[in-house]
């Protein structure tokens, strides 16, 4: 089993930054994948950014320059840098870890965006 705990979630203002942090705990492998989704209300579910085995990332072309994910090997995390916030990053965002058998979700943390 894996379990996904989030954190660093919160409210700021266009412009600013935060930062995610997800601690991995179980059978986490190096091979597998790590990452970050966001669900904003009424919206479906989207991938942030992903980091595979071997240390490929992808990032969803709306936060390409402004985000950065980040995965230790040796900790079990993934972290997301989150720069110049927009209001259409506002979104409870989840952290993700998939297997070739499944995928499992953190619990989620909110970040919102407003003047």
């Amino acid at each position: 089993q894996v379990q996904l705990v989030e954190s660093g979630g919160g409210s700021v203002q266009p412009g600013g930054s935060l930062r995610l942090s997800c601690q991995g705990s179980g059978r986490i492998s190096s091979t597998n994948t790590m990452g970050w989704y966001r669900q904003a209300p009424g919206k479906q579910r989207e991938l942030v950014a992903r980091v595979a085995s071997g240390s490929a990332k992808k990032y969803a072309d709306s936060v390409k320059g402004r985000f950065t994910i980040s995965r230790n090997y040796a900790r079990n995390t993934v972290d997301l840098q989150m720069d110049n916030l927009k209001p259409e990053d506002s979104a409870v965002y989840y952290c993700n870890y998939a297997t070739q058998q499944r995928t499992y979700w953190g619990q989620g943390t909110e970040v919102t965006v407003s003047a």
